[in-house]
């Protein structure tokens, strides 16, 4: 039996997997037996509610299905626990590895995120996919992200529920939040796991999906560091203008208006990027004036 840290809470956000959690539940019960064990029903038509019954374990239900993002913010605020451990309910994260990432926390992290490798990835397709969301995530926040969408992390509480409104209630509410962790200096910390290979059917649309992600991480790298997307632009539409100003200069000696166009844009888009830096930078700071008015 595993030891278990004071006031840990484990939340599995679940729309129809029982299949999965039939097997799971009985193992974290007997590896965690003071832990809550919370599952976010999501609007399942299977018999999720009575197998949370049946093991023992509190059940957080939605009338209907709100999306994986939306489960875990319920779970998170259902959640009692300092230490909050989420994991995904389809049978692919092994509660063995728990142990690993709550020591992890010990160390003095404030979220350590499970790391999947290349063999984890349930398709090529995906696992290319998730090579560039990190690149991309690399750039945006100047840190080594070695997994941004595993569903497998453990945090502090209080410091989680800082970012709930940043987190989308569909899919990769881990890329807003790990984003989020490390904009506001939160350490974090990754740990190599294996997943499994998922029971039953995915509920992702790799190419729906894998565009709302894209979306996802440059919509939350506008929180986190606006000029790492308004200056490139903004740089290049003024080498733009400054190229077609030389060519049309040397060919017909005129100053064109796309020139013009492409210099007013650079200008306008970088003045945009400085506004987007400051609203940002009170935001956080609002976020942590709160924080410090809760201690």
């Amino acid at each position: 039996m595993t030891d278990t840290p004071p006031e840990l809470s484990i939340v599995l956000p679940a729309r129809n997997e029982a299949a999965a959690l039939e097997k799971l539940l009985p193992v974290l019960r007997g590896q965690f037996p003071q832990a809550q064990i919370i599952v976010v029903n999501d609007g399942s038509t299977d018999d999720t509610g009575a197998l949370c019954a049946r093991h023992g374990v509190q059940e957080v239900r939605h009338r209907y299905s709100i999306g994986n993002g939306g489960a875990v913010k319920s779970g998170a605020r259902a959640a009692r626990g300092e230490l909050i451990v989420f994991m995904d309910a389809d049978g692919q994260h092994d509660p063995a590895d728990i142990p690993r990432l709550l020591a992890r926390l010990g160390e003095g992290y404030d979220m350590v995120v499970g790391a999947r490798d290349g063999s984890s990835q349930a398709s090529v397709g995906r696992s290319l996919a998730n090579r560039l969301y990190n690149r991309v995530a690399n750039y945006m926040t100047g840190q080594h992200i070695a997994d941004l969408t595993s569903g497998f992390r453990a945090v502090r509480a209080d410091k989680f529920r800082e970012f709930l409104f940043l987190l989308p209630n569909g899919f990769s509410y881990p890329t807003s939040i790990t984003m989020a962790f490390f904009r506001a200096g939160y350490g974090v910390a990754y740990e190599p796991i294996v997943a499994a290979r998922r029971t039953g059917r995915s509920h992702i649309r790799p190419l729906h999906d894998g565009a709302r992600f894209l979306l996802i991480i440059f919509r939350v790298a506008t929180l986190y560091s606006p000029l790492k997307i308004f200056a490139p632009v903004s740089g290049l539409s003024f080498l733009a203008g400054l190229a077609n100003y030389l060519y049309t200069y040397a060919s017909n000696g005129r100053f064109t208006n796309a020139s013009s166009v492409l210099f007013t844009t650079a200008v306008v888009v970088f003045l945009m990027g400085l506004i987007s830096e400051q609203i940002t930078t009170l935001l956080y700071a609002t976020a942590a004036r709160e924080r410090r008015d809760e201690d």
